[in-house]
């Protein structure tokens, strides 16, 4: 009796994971019946599928069956000449068509966003401040973020003496690794619990998007933490709290740095150069790395039920099959990408303490001298 249950447990898993991952692709499916039924629309492009996917979009689009399109509208908000503009984004048509004058542009600079056509005929693009695919999918997961550690902390208050039980028992065990092996072993003794909130911060907000945007379901699957802005902002507060931060001993570094000949800081001060470049590319670097890691993840799992549908023109069989070995490998992937997703919070949060601990560095002088 166990094992059948054993056995129908494995087989509701596997059929779940399968679901879950095809969720997003019905797109490709609806594309592929209406091109048996109008020989003439354009083939499957699984470059384009894949692009849509990952990038930022006016409305959550979930399906489409047929020549229906099921999508979740969005608020679009916009000031133009003076005027705040309010309106969900299932006006545009899925973007074909306009509404007071405003489109989401198919081509040039400013593709996927909203312009408005002037007399002259060109497009200008007016203030957007619109709630967009990744940030309805921020607001969802700083909620729950919230709505986690405020349980935490209140449990921490009703149980002081009892050891750690259900979330508290998965979240202390973290927050103890990055207070003693990241935080304290890079910035030191004195100077850790200054950062240590921002530092925790920093770790479960890129932990918690990664793993919410491995899951196709609305209100998650959003790519957040692949998307420049995001990274950007993030490591923009790394370099800020650096600099500010940053003792005289810091700055001395930088602008006149100990133990260098003279003819590298005089008449051309070669080394401060160096060293204030530096400085904007540690966050430029951090931007980057978790941009590009986490982006990579989503494109090699489109990738591989893309195969599906690639094969599937070519012969229906060649399909069926490449289907079977698409799913494994991106199951695999999807897996792997759990991994992926603690690393990379992980390397974030270790590089901005090693940033800190920089910044925040004492010599004596004596050390500075030799």
């Amino acid at each position: 009796m166990a094992i059948k249950k054993g056995k129908k447990a494995l087989s509701f898993g596997v059929s779940l994971v399968f679901m879950l991952l095809t969720i997003g692709l019905q797109p490709a499916f609806a594309n592929e019946a209406i091109q048996e039924e109008h020989p003439f629309e354009p083939e499957f492009n699984a470059g384009k599928m894949i692009i849509e996917h990952i990038i930022d979009s006016y409305e959550w689009h979930i399906a489409t069956v047929g020549d229906k399109h099921i999508s979740v509208p969005l608020p679009v908000i916009l000031y133009d000449d003076g005027t705040f503009h309010f309106f969900m984004s299932s006006k545009f048509h899925h973007g074909q068509s306009s509404y007071k004058g405003f489109e989401i542009a198919h081509e040039g600079s400013s593709k996927g966003k909203i312009v408005k056509k002037v007399e002259d005929g060109t497009f200008v693009r007016p203030y957007d401040f619109s709630i967009t695919k990744n940030a309805f999918a921020l607001f969802v997961s700083s909620t729950l973020m919230i709505i986690i550690f405020l349980s935490v902390s209140k449990a921490y208050k009703r149980t002081r003496k009892h050891a750690p039980k259900g979330i508290q028992s998965i979240v202390e065990p973290v927050i103890v690794f990055i207070r003693d092996e990241v935080a304290r072993t890079s910035i030191g003794e004195k100077h850790y619990q200054r950062f240590l909130p921002y530092l925790l911060t920093v770790f479960f907000f890129i932990f918690f998007n990664n793993l919410l945007g491995l899951i196709p379901i609305f209100p998650l699957g959003a790519n957040i933490t692949g998307n420049l802005a995001i990274t950007g902002v993030l490591a923009f507060f790394t370099f800020l709290m650096t600099s500010l931060k940053g003792n005289k001993n810091y700055w001395a570094h930088i602008f006149n740095t100990p133990g260098v000949p003279w003819w590298l800081k005089l008449p051309l001060p070669l080394m401060p150069i160096i060293e204030i470049v530096g400085m904007f590319t540690k966050p430029f670097v951090l931007m980057v790395r978790l941009f590009a890691n986490i982006t990579a993840g989503h494109i090699i799992i489109l990738g591989f039920i893309s195969l599906i549908f690639v094969f599937g023109k070519v012969n229906i069989f060649a399909g069926y099959g490449m289907s079977i070995l698409s799913i494994t490998l991106a199951i695999f992937i999807n897996f792997l990408e759990l991994l992926v997703a603690f690393i990379q919070a992980y390397v974030f949060t270790l590089l901005s303490a090693i940033y800190f601990g920089m910044a925040v560095e004492e010599h004596s002088h004596e050390e500075q001298h030799h």
